[in-house]
């Protein structure tokens, strides 16, 4: 009863957060070799860069309660062995009880593939690692990352094409992002001891610096006013906020399953010996 009372309230007053055109009305800078540059067209541009000496990072100003996320990333080029870019959601509360969504992109010897890691966590508990082989080179130019997150479900699309999904299951005591509001994050960072084939690939500093770039993020989210959390309709699109996948979104996250997912932690045997968590058969 409380979840649906939360719902409905949020639904019914009708407002929306606006269309971003500059990146730095909604997006601070947080620490290392973040700079703001601009493409022909005067847009903003927003790039992290990571050294030897120094991680890079920026997040939203606003947290949210529900909404859908797109941001355009070109990713660092060649030797990206050892490098990890991210976007990320995460709660603010304790850390034992924390929410957050995760992409992970790690970086590979030149020639060979990024692979995308996702992770979920919900009230502290996570382990839900998905991760994919993407069927374009990311590098060679910007492509659009979203994360739609509604009290249904948690969908991540690359380019529109939906590749993972996490429902809510909470009648069935699965934890799920409900209660918390999460603020959105990227970043930069070093990670060769496990991004790289298993770490046994390490980060070539003589290649440094290492830089991914972000353009055109929008937040339609729910966002705080006068200690409430306000969304639904208003001027923007709110679809997303009762947005779950038709039979066609069904059939495109199948076919990323079937041809660009490369692990499932629903499938790994070694792992559960006993059998998966009882939130996978319905994912």
């Amino acid at each position: 009863m409380r979840q649906a009372r939360i719902v409905a309230a949020l639904y019914f007053i009708l407002t929306i957060s606006p269309a971003i055109s500059d990146m730095t009305d909604s997006i601070e800078m947080m620490w290392g070799n973040t700079q703001v540059l601009y493409d022909s067209a005067g847009h903003q541009i927003m790039s992290l860069t990571l050294d030897q000496w120094t991680t890079s990072a920026f997040r939203s100003k606003s947290q949210y309660l529900f909404g859908r996320f797109d941001i355009d990333i070109k990713l660092v080029p060649k030797e990206s062995a050892g490098t990890v870019t991210t976007i990320y959601m995460v709660t603010e509360g304790p850390w034992q009880y924390h929410d957050e969504i995760d992409l992970e992109f790690l970086g590979n010897t030149t020639g060979e593939p990024y692979t995308l890691h996702t992770n979920i966590y919900a009230k502290g508990k996570g382990g839900r690692e998905k991760q994919y082989r993407l069927w374009f080179d990311p590098t060679e130019d910007f492509n659009t990352y979203s994360i739609i997150w509604n009290p249904h479900n948690i969908l991540i699309l690359v380019n529109g094409k939906p590749i993972r999904r996490m429902k809510n299951q909470m009648r069935d005591d699965t934890p799920f992002p409900l209660f918390q509001p999460m603020r959105m994050y990227a970043s930069i960072w070093n990670a060769d001891q496990w991004a790289t084939q298993g770490g046994r690939i390490k980060t070539d500093w003589s290649q440094a610096p290492f830089t991914a770039f972000f353009r055109n993020y929008t937040a339609n989210a729910c966002v705080p006013y006068n200690r409430a959390w306000i969304c639904g309709q208003g001027s923007g699109d709110s679809s997303w906020f009762n947005q779950e996948l038709d039979e066609e979104g069904k059939q495109k996250l199948k076919d990323v399953d079937d041809k660009d997912k490369i692990y499932d932690y629903c499938t790994d045997s070694r792992r559960f010996p006993d059998g998966c968590p009882p939130e996978c058969a319905s994912q």
